[in-house]
């Protein structure tokens, strides 16, 4: 757990203090790709979405500024999600 408190929450701003995660709060750790080793506030999603994954706006994935990564649950551990690949 230490570990996780540690780390940025995707969306953070880089000049924020403290941009790990908050109390109370639910995360997913972000595996692969453009945004690897990040958590990902999912706070409040539906079991949709959360099977579903998401398409997270990058500036240094393959399609540079306005692209996304795609990350979804992984099957043998849903707290992980990996990279699916990038799109514009």
């Amino acid at each position: 757990m230490d570990e996780i408190m540690r780390r940025r929450v995707y969306g953070a701003d880089h000049d924020d203090p403290d941009p790990g995660p908050r109390p109370g709060r639910v995360y997913r750790e972000l595996v692969g790709g453009p945004l690897d080793g990040l958590l990902l506030d999912v706070t409040g999603w539906t079991k949709v979405a959360l099977a579903d994954g998401s398409a997270l706006i990058t500036e240094i994935g393959a399609y540079g500024a306005g692209g996304r990564a795609e990350y979804g649950p992984r099957a043998a551990d849903p707290n992980k999600w990996d990279w699916r690949g990038d799109t514009p």
